[in-house]
């Protein structure tokens, strides 16, 4: 159980942060980077939450606390990703959890014919912005993964809640009639 008696540290006074294994990194290594961009992303997804329905939004606070796992696991370097009672790994069982809940959020939704522009509805609204931080934590989970071993769940997890929240964005604005579409070159 995690308990914090004093928020400052001191510690990080030199630029530096500490890692779940002891070592520490500057904070503006890539393996920060990837860290940062979750929380961002988490962040915003908590700004949605508060536009959606309760079915909508007990899914995003549990997306909410995997993101924390998510955090911890890149915190956590090295090249064994199998999770533990000491060490926070995302596994498959939760990339499949995402799968699920986009194909029966995908059911009631008619297919694309155009790519659409964020908005809509404030909700959707807001979920498209925490798809875009997604996106933005991918890409910094990616640039890590180039020069350090990334968990493949984490990428797999990063990857599909991007997709997840692009449905679920869709679904805020009525069920996709309120999506408002791109028209290619409409202001040349």
């Amino acid at each position: 159980m995690v308990r914090l008696t004093k928020i400052y540290t001191r510690t990080g006074d030199d630029g530096t942060t500490g890692l779940v294994d002891g070592s520490r990194l500057p904070k503006h290594s890539a393996r920060l980077e990837a860290v940062g961009a979750v929380d961002e992303a988490n962040s915003v997804l908590g700004w949605a939450v508060l536009a959606l329905t309760v079915g909508e939004a007990e899914a995003a606070v549990r997306i909410q606390n995997d993101l924390f796992d998510l955090g911890a696991d890149l915190a956590t370097p090295g090249e064994d990703f199998a999770p533990s009672d000491m060490v926070l790994r995302i596994v498959p069982a939760q990339v499949d959890w995402l799968e699920q809940l986009i194909d029966a959020a995908n059911e009631s939704l008619e297919p694309l014919r155009s790519f659409i522009l964020p908005g809509g509805s404030e909700a959707s609204a807001r979920l498209h912005l925490a798809r875009a931080q997604v996106r933005r934590a991918e890409r910094a989970m990616t640039a890590l993964a180039a020069v350090e071993p990334v968990n493949p769940a984490a990428l797999a997890y990063i990857n599909r809640l991007s997709d997840y929240l692009f449905v679920v964005a869709r679904l805020a604005n009525s069920g996709g009639a309120g999506d408002v579409l791109w028209t290619p070159g409409a202001n040349r």
